[in-house]
């Protein structure tokens, strides 16, 4: 695939595309904010893990 084809089919997909509406476009955030909130706290409990388990001198 060369750069032309590419760039064709880059404008065939923002051709197709549309604006969300209000109501998807919330949905889609509130799944995003849920998802970064679950990352965020496992990650949050392998450092509570990490440090009481192998490091319980530096936890305090």
């Amino acid at each position: 695939m060369d750069f032309r084809e590419m760039v064709d089919q880059w404008k065939k997909i923002f051709m197709l595309a549309t604006k969300p509406e209000r109501d998807e476009f919330v949905t889609t955030l509130k799944l995003s904010l849920l998802g970064l909130a679950i990352v965020g706290a496992i990650a949050f409990i392998i450092r509570i893990v990490f440090y009481a388990f192998l490091f319980p001198q530096v936890a305090g």
